[in-house]
């Protein structure tokens, strides 16, 4: 009887391998000899697709970028007649929502995504898709600038922790001598999905009503 054959290596492979394994165990668990044992290879077979360990979670880190959703910003190219990329407003708060949604899945990747796209095309093809929908929009390209930094920082923010989370369910914790407005700090961990995507929605919200304020100053038509 023929023995079953090993699936061909390829990149894909590789990355789909690792990244598997930094949201299982986090971005410590991945050295080029783990995932090496994972794919049932030996380390040096890597090497014909990526030459270090930073390569491939720059590859894991993108390919989490490729599941953001950019479709928004597809719109016309401005004039009489066109959307101008739909709404700007709506067109950010749905590009954010995806972004957040990618990101929660695998959160464990976040602080690599969190240095800047680099050279990654996935990353820039993101950020090329944000600038160029704002300025579309309107917005000049200073502006344009800033809005995608700041969409980052917040984004970003919000997945490296769960703000409910990071109170202990322990009521004893938290003494009303010592913590006056804390008596209920102890049920925050368990509606925590809850209380974390309604703090996202908040601040995404008054983020972008102050971006509609700043608009309107620029005399652009909503």
């Amino acid at each position: 009887m023929a023995r079953p054959r090993k699936p061909l290596l390829s990149t894909d492979l590789i990355v789909e391998t690792a990244r598997a394994l930094v949201d299982a165990e986090g971005l410590a668990a991945l050295s080029t000899r783990r995932l090496a044992a994972e794919l049932g290879v030996s380390g040096p077979s890597l090497y014909n697709h990526f030459r270090t360990k930073d390569q491939i979670l720059e590859a894991v880190a993108d390919s989490v970028s490729v599941l953001v959703d950019l479709s928004m910003f597809e719109g016309g190219e401005g004039g009489e007649g066109s959307e101008r990329v739909r709404d700007w407003r709506t067109a950010l708060h749905d590009w954010a929502v995806s972004y957040r949604a990618a990101l929660r899945d695998h959160p464990n990747i976040v602080p690599v995504l969190a240095r800047g796209p680099g050279r990654r095309p996935a990353g820039l093809r993101l950020a090329d898709a944000v600038y160029g929908g704002m300025v579309e929009a309107g917005w000049p390209p200073a502006q344009a600038t800033s809005i995608g930094a700041l969409m980052r920082y917040f984004i970003m923010g919000s997945a490296l922790g769960s703000f409910a989370g990071g109170f202990v369910d322990d009521e004893s914790a938290y003494d009303p001598a010592d913590y006056p407005h804390l008596g209920q700090a102890h049920l925050l961990a368990e509606q925590q999905e809850k209380i974390d995507e309604r703090a996202f929605e908040t601040g995404l919200t008054a983020l972008l009503d102050g971006l509609a304020q700043q608009y309107a100053q620029l005399g652009r038509p909503e």
